[in-house]
């Protein structure tokens, strides 16, 4: 480890050693200099603005000499704003037909056939037999992973390749002119 100055070592040759600082005197000499003021003739350690000015001490207050009987300074105004109907003050119109809007019942799932649910199973299986072979940190033999990103890519290029493409319906639209 480097020397330290505080603890006895010297920095350069030509320098005397000084003895090890005693940290536990220097500790109770700040903790006693605490509420000691500072000497007139010695300069602040912070700029004048940072000095809280002294405040007179309150004056007793059975003496009638001593109570203050002058208006507040002028520098204070209050604002009295006069009480008028605001935002928070409106009220909504009851209506019954619309406040009990019941929404209609979403239509079924359409029916998978089984190389879809086969596909949805690989896909959604796959990543999760191999998250359950790290969590319970059993070794990924060569089948496992196979199987994992296996049945991931082929459940995905099965569910890719089966999506419907729009033009089926629109075979039988009338509207489409004359097909040749």
């Amino acid at each position: 480890m480097a020397d330290r100055e505080d603890e006895g070592t010297a920095p350069h040759e030509d320098e005397p050693p000084r003895p090890p600082l005693d940290e536990d005197a220097a500790w109770a000499a700040l903790v006693a200099g605490y509420d000691d003021e500072v000497d007139p003739g010695t300069a602040a350690a912070w700029p004048e603005a940072e000095n809280v000015p002294v405040q007179p001490p309150d004056p007793d207050p059975t003496d009638p000499a001593a109570v203050n009987t002058a208006p507040p300074p002028a520098d204070r105004t209050i604002v009295i704003h006069p009480v008028i109907s605001g935002p928070r003050d409106y009220e909504l119109v009851e209506d019954d037909e619309d406040a009990h809007f019941v929404p209609p019942e979403p239509p079924p799932l359409p029916e998978a056939d089984v190389t879809t649910k086969f596909a949805w199973i690989a896909v959604l299986g796959g990543p999760l037999l191999l998250l359950a072979f790290v969590l319970l940190q059993i070794e990924l033999t060569w089948w496992a992973v196979t199987v994992g990103v296996g049945g991931f890519l082929g459940g995905f290029a099965t569910l890719v390749a089966r999506m419907r493409t729009g033009d089926e319906d629109d075979d039988d639209d009338p509207g489409r002119g004359a097909v040749v």
